[in-house]
């Protein structure tokens, strides 16, 4: 007997609906069916042919950013003097007959790479050298950005969704937005969920408990060593005889962790895999782009927010007009603030050093 008579002989001590489900559980190579019949979206990758590319292009192949019934139309945007790199990854991603691309190419053609895009992930930029000054970063990637902003604004469809990551990522966001007046502001998002993600592990291995139970954890402010992971407003979800909430605060119940430990853990967790890998996050950032990019046009659980840097209106007090960290909802492809938080007197001092921050790069960088 087969292994799939094995397990439909299983089955049959089951419902039917549960043996179609538990099937289905197992994977694609049984009774669990691909529904490929609605029209691909255009997604376009820059600086696809880097680390954080290379694993982003196969996690939306295999339906980790917009499902297993969703076809995709895959770009893969690079330099020409990598482009033979990001053909290999083209040629990678063919050879794993992923049923989800219907389409994949590569160019270094920005109209090729952007016309009628849907979606598009900015990940190429400079990257910080030895003894370069923040202001040198700045201005090495205002160029490439508003290259990038313009070639949206001509080419691409008039509601793309936009997912800055390549760093410094909100002020980048900013610069692609101003060199795009045609598409809404409101459609630029700059990557924060990565520290999220961070903090949910620091928080869940603290408290011994699955990252699945901590939940509305913020990050506030720039995706910098400024930011402020915010576990003031979160909860932790436990189910025993039944579902009991916690606070955060109450639950760890040490300020001096928070304060000493868990901050700086993940304000500096990226310099700290640099230092371990020797080259910065790849895996874990594609991994939240298709986080982000999940939630905000599949929507987020209800009463649960998640954080993104957005164009500040200026809930908060905020200034309008910087890409500012806040915790958001999202539904329809629409993003909206979650108001109503309070700060205690720390965490108004961080939000003001960050936003100070924010303030600086956008002078630097559109001055």
């Amino acid at each position: 007997m087969c292994i799939r008579d094995r397990l439909q002989y299983i089955f049959q001590m089951e419902s039917q609906n549960q043996a179609q489900c538990r099937l289905s559980i197992i994977g694609r190579h049984l009774d669990a069916k691909q529904d490929l019949q609605r029209p691909p979206i255009k997604v376009t990758i820059t600086g696809a042919a880097g680390n954080i590319g290379y694993g982003l292009a196969f996690m939306i192949g295999q339906g980790r950013m917009l499902g297993r019934n969703q076809p995709i139309d895959l770009m893969l945007l690079e330099l020409p003097a990598v482009l033979d790199k990001a053909e290999g990854v083209m040629m990678e991603l063919q050879d794993s007959a992923l049923p989800l691309l219907s389409n994949i190419r590569a160019t270094s053609d920005v109209k090729e790479a952007f016309t009628g895009c849907q979606i598009a992930i900015l990940v190429g930029a400079k990257p910080r050298g030895p003894g370069m000054e923040r202001k040198d970063l700045l201005s090495a990637n205002s160029k490439i950005f508003q290259e990038q902003g313009r070639a949206l604004n001509e080419f691409a469809d008039r509601n793309v969704k936009v997912c800055v990551v390549g760093n410094p990522a909100n002020t980048n966001c900013l610069i692609a937005s101003h060199f795009a007046p045609n598409i809404p502001k409101r459609n630029f998002t700059a990557l924060t969920r990565l520290d999220q993600n961070r903090a949910l592990y620091q928080l869940a291995n603290k408290l011994q408990t699955g990252v699945e139970n901590i939940k509305n954890v913020i990050i506030w402010g720039n995706h910098s060593l400024t930011q402020f992971p915010d576990v003031n407003h979160g909860y932790l979800e436990q189910h025993t005889n039944q579902k009991v909430i916690t606070s955060l605060r109450s639950a760890i119940n040490d300020e001096k962790w928070i304060e000493q430990t868990f901050i700086p853990v993940v304000q500096k967790r990226g310099a700290e895999i640099i230092k371990k890998r020797g080259t910065s996050s790849a895996n874990s950032a594609a991994n939240a782009v298709c986080d982000h990019i999940h939630d905000w046009l599949i929507g987020t659980q209800p009463g649960e927010y998640v954080s993104m840097g957005v164009i500040s209106e200026g809930q908060y007090g905020i200034p309008k007009d910087i890409v500012f960290s806040y915790p958001v909802t999202c539904t329809n492809g629409e993003w909206t603030v979650v108001e109503g938080f309070k700060w205690d007197e720390s965490s108004v001092k961080r939000i003001k050093a960050t936003t100070e921050e924010l303030l600086e790069e956008k002078s630097m960088a559109l001055n």
